[in-house]
């Protein structure tokens, strides 16, 4: 969600035409990140959760952020370990990655090409797989536990099939993401790991309409929007917005309910 790689496209903020996709490296990509982060409780009760993850590790000697942006949620898991390695394949974010995380192993290979350089007490994997195959997840994040010391723990977070933001995403794009399967799947090729599956229920907030739209545009910028022929039009998300999220009380509110999924591997 958000963090597509093609061109922006469309019209400015607040006006008609299509959807815009955006670009991570982008003006409007930033403005729509930002306003997003400013108006959800996301990092505040995310970081809380992960302290508490890092806290019942039986080691923190190295974490491995997978996909780690521009490592705000890197640099605060960092804290609570010895040795932080980040994968990023994107420059625009590596250059805030770094500035972010000044102590931090960036490695800028694609997860099929990276080769971390040690095993990890925790493999924080966090809105990555949008930009896998479904197919390929087994595989992909097979290969991610394979860099989790044993005993260590690998973390997968994705928004929430059944959240009012994946809903919109849903209908605007016909896409789904749910870490259900995979966890299942999980359980059943390792049953000497320990898989746990839990939600932790988020909302954006705002009091103006076009920061709404904005966000939700931000929101429904799934890895597939870029090769969608025509683009869903801006138009109506701006009326699924006002006839979905408007308050009783005024403003704007999107609950955007995460999936952590959770895989303990087996102490040799």
């Amino acid at each position: 969600m958000g963090t597509g790689t093609s061109t922006s496209t469309g019209t400015a903020t607040g006006g008609s035409g299509p959807v815009r996709v955006l670009d991570v490296a982008g003006a409007p990509y930033r403005r729509a990140f930002e306003l997003f982060l400013a108006g959800t409780d996301e990092k505040p009760r995310t970081h809380a959760r992960l302290t508490e993850i890092a806290a019942g590790l039986d080691r923190r000697r190295v974490l491995l952020d997978v996909g780690a942006g521009e490592g705000r949620t890197t640099a605060h898991l960092a804290q609570y370990f010895e040795r932080t390695v980040a994968v990023e394949p994107s420059a625009a974010m590596r250059e805030k990655l770094r500035l972010a995380c000044p102590g931090a192993l960036v490695l800028p290979e694609p997860i099929a090409a990276a080769e971390p350089p040690e095993p990890a007490d925790l493999v924080h994997l966090s809105h990555v797989l949008y930009y896998v195959p479904p197919g390929d997840w087994l595989r992909t994040v097979g290969r991610v536990l394979d860099w989790a010391a044993p005993g260590g723990t690998l973390l997968v977070v994705l928004q929430n099939p059944e959240s009012p933001c994946m809903r919109m995403a849903a209908h605007f794009t016909g896409v789904r993401y749910d870490l259900r399967p995979l966890a299942e799947q999980l359980a059943e090729q390792g049953p000497e790991h320990a898989v746990a599956l839990e939600t932790l229920d988020l909302r954006y907030r705002t009091d103006r309409l076009e920061e709404a739209v904005d966000v939700a545009e931000f929101m429904v910028n799934v890895a597939e929007l870029a090769a969608m022929d025509p683009l869903p039009d801006r138009g109506e998300l701006t009326a699924y917005v006002e006839r979905h999220f408007t308050r009783p009380d005024g403003g704007y509110a999107i609950g955007h309910t995460q999936d952590m999924l959770t895989v303990r591997r087996a102490p040799r």
